[in-house]
């Protein structure tokens, strides 16, 4: 009988669940961890901080001063960006994901907090100085820069052309093919679900479509727009991203300490798994479960969409070079950023987490803030005129969308119908020479209001409450 309880106590003791989760859920993967902490996974509060007060002494009074006003702008800036990621590294909450450290994913909120906090500065200048500002960080920006446009020849069969029949698919193949690639290789990793994913990449394509006219590089061939996006570059990620989501799913993750295996193979597997997740949640977005998913995800999807935008306003506006450095390293945190925040916002929309994640918090400040940054630095260009055609095709799918909510949730807007019978009846009763006492009768009405919503959000009782109560 003892025995008994000792194997299954220690079952219970193998059988470890995230930290970033109390209960596993059932679309999760089970978890065998047998418990074993290293130095590394310890914290190190005091020793960060020991460390960092000797780095500003060294800085400081050892260290050989210049009488140069900008480099020791420069100095201090990056010295108090540093003292803030040694705090937050130290300090912060710990986010959904703990591979390979918690500590990582607390740097990559905090370097969030920092470039949002840059966004902010930027916001407050005028577009020439904050041109002037990024020359501190590359200096061969703040040049006006001439952007590339991909639909000027549209022929795919050219054989009288020197450079060859297919020259025009030859010069779409550039640097950027790759980075349509992985980028949504790894959306799809963020996002964890086909139609989402795939609808989020169609859509692009439309908004390429819809800016064409104020932003060059956007001007694409239709084969470039459908075939090499959409389907080959974009599809082809989006298909390895979602096996690679497969795989994920249904491996077994199984953690032993590293000096608990044996043989030197096992340990370098151990080290190279370090830097896989910990376990997997399947998402299930479900977005026409009720209306709160719809809209929730609907939001999701359209900051997305707004994040992709800024990325290109953003290079034209500020005059960055699509190649600079500046916009590769940007895009590498927000993928960072929106695997942590569409995770959070996930377990928001399902009930798991009882309030708005973190990084899901800053990385909407941050969409926000660059679109406020582009609408000020580039309202000669948002200016611009939409073709008409364009104009009807967005009004018309803002029709559907909202018919489809109407239909699709059962809308009766019970107060609005109460309001405009009222209304109806007051003219009919005008009309016949009948004037109602305006405080009785509006008591009265308010009253069948109340009424009539009470009704309403007791038949509706699960659309509009979201959470699940444990």
């Amino acid at each position: 009988m003892n025995r008994n309880r000792n194997n299954a106590s220690a079952q219970s003791h193998r059988t470890k669940l995230p930290p970033s989760s109390k209960i596993r859920r059932s679309s999760e993967s089970m978890v065998f961890d047998d418990g074993t902490t290293t130095y590394f996974w310890r914290a190190h509060t005091v020793s960060v901080l020991v460390i960092g007060i000797i780095s500003l002494v060294y800085v400081v009074f050892i260290e050989e001063q210049r009488d140069d006003w900008e480099y020791n702008t420069k100095r201090g800036i990056i010295a108090a960006i540093c003292v803030f990621l040694a705090f937050g590294i130290t300090q912060a909450k710990d986010g959904p994901f703990i591979r390979p450290h918690p500590a990582f994913w607390r740097l990559v909120l905090c370097i969030s907090v920092v470039y949002e906090l840059g966004l902010v500065v930027l916001l407050l200048q005028t577009v020439s100085d904050a041109r002037f500002m990024l020359k501190y960080i590359d200096p061969t920006l703040n040049v006006q820069l001439d952007f590339k446009a991909y639909g000027g020849e549209c022929t795919i069969w050219d054989p009288n052309h020197p450079k060859g029949a297919l020259h025009n698919i030859a010069d779409k193949m550039d640097i950027f093919v790759f980075g349509h690639f992985f980028g949504w290789f790894f959306k799809a990793l963020i996002l964890r679900d086909f139609w989402l994913t795939t609808l989020l990449s169609f859509a692009f394509e439309l908004l390429e479509y819809t800016f064409e006219h104020q932003l060059p590089n956007f001007s694409e061939c239709w084969w470039d727009h459908w075939v090499l996006d959409f389907l080959l570059c974009n599809g082809l990620g989006v298909f390895l991203g979602l096996k690679y989501v497969r795989y994920l799913s249904i491996k077994e993750y199984k953690w032993h300490g590293l000096w608990n295996i044996p043989s030197y193979k096992g340990k370098m597997r151990r080290v190279v798994n370090q830097f896989s997740p910990y376990s997997w949640v399947q998402f299930k977005w479900r977005p026409t479960e009720n209306l709160f998913r719809w809209i929730f995800v609907s939001l999701v999807a359209f900051m997305f969409l707004l994040a992709e935008l800024n990325t290109f306003y953003l290079k034209f506006v500020l005059w960055v070079p699509p190649d600079n450095p500046m916009v590769t390293f940007r895009l590498i945190l927000y993928l960072f950023w929106g695997a942590v925040a569409i995770r959070e916002s996930y377990d928001y929309a399902g009930g798991v987490a009882k309030k708005f994640g973190q990084q899901a918090w800053i990385i909407s400040a941050i969409v926000i803030t660059e679109f406020m940054i582009v609408v000020k630095f580039g309202s000669d260009v948002l200016s611009i005129p939409f073709p008409s055609y364009i104009k009807w095709f967005w009004i018309s799918v803002f029709i559907i969308y909202i018919g489809f909510s109407v239909w699709k949730f059962q809308m009766k807007f019970p107060r609005i119908k109460l309001w405009s019978k009222t209304v109806l009846n007051n003219i009919n009763q005008n009309g016949n020479g009948v004037y109602l006492d305006s405080q009785s009768d509006y008591s009265e009405s308010e009253g069948n209001a109340s009424s009539a919503t009470s009704l309403y959000e007791a038949d509706n009782e699960p659309l509009t409450r979201r959470r699940l109560h444990k």
